[in-house]
């Protein structure tokens, strides 16, 4: 019983070796990759817009009034003068009547000063009136005459008062919108219409706040506008950007100048808007492909022939958000791993994802 002890211990030993031999293989670890893409422009965009045009007017009667008439509706097309809407005039008629009712009578008195001043001046040099008579007529002149002046004035006030009972066009352009309907009463001044004039265009659009600080030097930037994958230009340049920011959206509006823009390019059609500019070549990764490890970046390569990984010291250059760029250490069209970056090891077998 002695003898067999050792040989049991033997066997058990070979046993156990063959059992570690036949270990079945660490699994396959699946990873998120992409290929690296390196990037020689940087792009913004595309934004979407509208043309607009740079110079338009809001419309509206100078004085106070019930609307009876609006001639115009949106996309109407006006020549200098055309009449747009009109008020009821009755107040304003009245007005012209009793302002020439006054004129009439200032007239008149001026008529009789006038006469008398006539008269008695010709007595007060033949010394038959006293000099303080003629002096009571002469104010008396002065007086109607100035309120001669007074009515004239008055008429052509109440004049213009029912000309502005009437709306016309101040140049030729196109209604782009409309904000008062027949029957309205209207104070002085509140908006009817809005002309534009059509002749020069522009496209409007909407950027986040940090996008416009960065488009604050356009000559950088070469700007292209879309209508549709037929027809585009490149536009002439940013004309201005909103100082402030919209408080609900948090964006700012981009002025953009048309040079010469096609006929399909008009008012209150949807263009999109790309700006690009040449950089340095770098390849643009998530945060999470970046591995640091003693003060140095990493990213984790595959090897498509072996499935495994390997680790690429590389040089990272800004970050934002969660956005890295690298300037160097990565070529196009190698895999990089940009999840888990922290949990592989050096020559780990990986599968990629189809």
């Amino acid at each position: 019983m002695n003898a067999s002890r050792p040989l049991a211990l033997a066997l058990l030993v070979v046993l156990g070796a063959c059992r570690e031999e036949a270990a079945p293989p660490p699994p396959v670890r699946p990873v998120l990759s992409v290929v690296a893409t390196v990037q020689s422009t940087e792009t913004l965009g595309p934004f979407v817009g509208m043309i607009e045009p740079r110079y338009k007017t809001d419309l509206g009667f100078r004085v106070f009034g019930r609307m009876v008439a609006r001639f115009v509706d949106v996309g109407s097309v006006l020549k200098k003068g055309e009449e747009i809407a009109a008020l009821d005039p009755a107040v304003q008629a009245l007005g012209v009547r009793s302002a020439e009712a006054s004129l009439a009578n200032a007239e008149a008195q001026f008529a009789n000063a006038q006469g008398e001043e006539a008269r008695l001046k010709d007595l007060v040099q033949r010394n038959i009136i006293p000099q303080a008579q003629y002096d009571l007529s002469r104010r008396n002149f002065e007086t109607s005459q100035a309120n001669l002046t007074r009515a004239r004035a008055a008429l052509r006030k109440a004049n213009d008062a029912l000309a502005y009972t009437r709306l016309d066009a101040d140049f030729d352009g196109v209604v782009t919108a409309k904000y008062a309907e027949p029957g309205q009463v209207l104070t002085a001044g509140q908006k009817v219409i809005t002309l534009a004039r059509p002749e020069v265009r522009e496209a409007v659009i909407a950027v986040p706040d940090r996008i416009a600080e960065r488009l604050s030097h356009p000559n950088d930037f070469a700007i292209t506008v879309d209508l549709d994958r037929v027809v585009s230009f490149k536009a002439a340049g940013i004309r201005a950007i909103d100082p402030i920011a919209d408080p609900n959206t948090r964006t700012r509006n981009v002025y953009i100048t048309l040079d010469d823009p096609p006929t399909s390019f008009r008012l209150g059609i949807t263009v999109s808007v790309s700006f690009a500019r040449p950089v340095p070549p770098h390849v643009d990764l998530p945060a999470t492909a970046i591995l640091e490890k003693d003060g140095k970046s990493f990213v984790w390569l595959v090897d498509p022939a072996k499935s495994t990984v390997s680790l690429r010291a590389v040089t990272v250059g800004k970050r934002e958000g969660d956005d890295i760029t690298v300037t160097s250490g990565i070529s196009a069209g190698e895999r990089i791993v940009i999840a888990g970056a922290h949990s592989l090891a050096e020559g780990q077998p990986v599968k990629v994802p189809q």
